[in-house]
């Protein structure tokens, strides 16, 4: 019906609204990839923290599979962040477990080994993160991380993918090695995230300025050949803050989920963050109480944040709670979902879990900030319900539950899915990555990017 019309017409024009920034800071994003594999012969080492069960590791396994699909072999490093987890221990063990999905050609595991805690530099380091300084900390706990024998006498890398800030003392000590250009990921200004941590944590007072963790920051960043950014805000921002650097916007990819036909439980899909805990707290005390009745399943291993962070909410609620899933038991809970709800209050940069969401076409329940960065305007999509405070959420997820029987809109052909495909989606992020690849490499002395070895 015309109505209908106007809605799905306004949806195309958002999403080609969004464009021209990413054209103004990537202008080669839409060049395209050359249908032959343009790093044959290549290798490629993806640097990153040793994390998993959560957002950031669903960016490593996209960078992986972009990589590979361009011909290049890809090494992971995955870098501990915790003094102990060296390559052998149990630390590196679960992580390895835990990470399968991470598809390379060789995997190395890198930390600090607990003799060099009597370091100097990790000792000041120490009493700076007594204070609330995790920038201090993070790097200095990458600069002293020990590379395996294994990595160190790999033959060649061509190109060092980084990401966090805090990971570029192993990636310079790569490139010195290997004499390879180095691009950063940032994922968003850390600095933010670390007073958003010291807000609620505990420090010694006085408490670690933004503007010195935010500096540590920036210092590491410019050792990079270019600095890459998940969404539009942050690379607006990096732009302003390391002007000599060059900039590059990338929006992420993640395996988009399944279209399902929907069912009786709305879920919660969340990874253990202090920004999800504070969200779900959020949720369960001001929320939940005003929606009597509609059952809600809470998938991720943020059940762990909430035992530590708030136990007797946790205790309340314990039966919300699934844990840690798996691939297949999360394409299911996605399939069934009655909503998808997304309770941010609290955080910076892109949320990967509102890009999973967006793919699976399941109705939503959100808060603004779930869509921060993205450059959509969610209220306007059909299957998206934004609600500013507590009574509107619970509003909505009451609505949700009584028609969660009724017929609706097939959720193949859903709004947020379509937003997904054109920006989100595998395809996109990779077209977008091949010419920063391209331009980073052309500009390295010694290196031929048409293909093969020079």
């Amino acid at each position: 019906m015309p109505g209908g019309y106007r809605r799905e017409r306004g949806v195309k024009q958002t999403v080609q609204a969004q464009e021209p920034l990413a054209q103004r800071i990537n202008p080669a994003a839409r060049l395209g990839v050359p249908s032959s594999p343009p790093l044959a012969g290549r290798v490629v080492a993806i640097v990153h923290p040793a994390w998993h069960s959560c957002g950031s590791h669903q960016v490593f396994v996209s960078q992986a599979r972009a990589y590979r699909s361009l011909g290049a072999k890809v090494i992971s490093v995955a870098i501990a962040d915790m003094p102990g987890s060296v390559d052998g221990s149990r630390a590196s063990k679960a992580y390895l477990a835990a990470t399968g999905d991470l598809d390379v050609g060789a995997r190395i595991f890198a930390g600090m080994p607990l003799r060099k805690t009597f370091n100097g530099g990790f000792l000041r380091a120490g009493k700076q993160w007594m204070h609330g300084n995790h920038a201090a900390i993070r790097i200095e706990i990458a600069r002293l991380a020990t590379i395996p024998d294994v990595l160190a006498s790999a033959p060649r890398v061509d190109l060092i993918h980084c990401n966090h800030f805090f990971c570029m003392p192993v990636a310079a000590r790569l490139r010195e090695r290997h004499d390879c250009p180095i691009v950063l990921d940032t994922h968003d200004l850390q600095a933010r995230q670390y007073v958003l941590r010291n807000h609620a944590g505990w420090a010694l007072p006085p408490v670690a300025r933004y503007e010195d963790m935010l500096a540590i920051e920036l210092e590491a960043m410019r050792r990079a050949d270019i600095l890459v950014h998940l969404n539009d805000e942050e690379a607006a921002t990096f732009q302003k803050l390391v002007p000599d650097r060059r900039h590059a916007l990338l929006y992420p990819t993640v395996n988009a989920m399944p279209a399902g036909p929907g069912g009786d439980a709305p879920i919660i899909v969340a990874s253990a963050n202090y920004a999800n805990l504070l969200g779900l707290v959020w949720f369960l005390k001001e929320v939940l109480p005003l929606a009597p009745g509609v059952p809600i399943r809470i998938l991720g291993n943020i059940d762990r944040q909430i035992k530590w962070g708030a136990p007797a909410l946790y205790k309340a609620h314990s039966g919300l709670f699934r844990g840690r899933v798996e691939v297949e038991e999360l394409h299911d809970a996605y399939r069934n979902a009655a909503a998808v709800l997304l309770p941010a209050t609290a955080g910076h940069g892109i949320s990967i879990k509102t890009i999973e969401a967006l793919s699976s076409g399941a109705p939503l329940i959100a808060t603004p900030l779930a869509f921060r960065g993205l450059g959509i305007n969610a209220a306007c999509l059909p299957n998206v319900t934004v609600a500013e405070g507590a009574a509107g959420f619970a509003a909505a997820l009451g609505r949700a539950h009584a028609t969660r029987h009724l017929p609706g809109a097939s959720r193949e052909l859903a709004a947020t899915r379509r937003i997904y495909q054109q920006r989100f989606a595998f395809d996109a992020y990779r077209s977008s990555l091949w010419p920063i690849v391209q331009k980073v490499l052309e500009t390295w002395p010694g290196i031929n990017c048409a293909g093969g070895p020079p």
